[in-house]
């Protein structure tokens, strides 16, 4: 069976992100897999995502760029992030996400990197 390659793994999180699709989210990771997010702090994969999912009526994402280099565990992805909280307070923000795989190409680490100051705002009113 052929291993699914660094970057359809990356197509595949911004996909199930913006669907909503939280398990499939969570499936791209393995058992170890955390995220290291600039709101949420660093948690367990499946900890994280239910989490943001709790906080979210929509996303909507626009992936602007794969970044991959060769000899490499790691993979970044440039995208623009249009969220949608619970109480129905707009932010859209640049995202980039530094994803680390382990050698079985399962997120075993994902960094979420972009400024917080207006989302951080927003979501301290839910």
């Amino acid at each position: 069976m052929k291993m699914i390659t660094k970057k359809e793994v990356a197509n595949k999180y911004i996909n199930y992100l913006e669907n909503g699709d939280i398990e499939n989210v969570i499936n791209l990771f393995n058992k170890k897999g955390i995220v290291d997010s600039p709101l949420y702090g660093t948690k367990k994969a499946k900890e994280f995502y239910h989490e943001l999912s709790n906080d979210t009526t929509n996303s909507k994402l626009h992936l602007l760029g794969i970044f991959e280099e060769k000899d490499t565990s790691s993979i970044a992805l440039y995208f623009t992030y249009k969220w949608t909280l619970k109480n129905n307070e707009k932010v859209e923000f640049d995202v980039v996400d530094i994803i680390d795989f382990d050698e079985h190409n399962k997120i075993s680490k994902l960094k979420i990197i972009y400024d917080t100051v207006i989302s951080r705002e927003l979501l301290g009113k839910l």
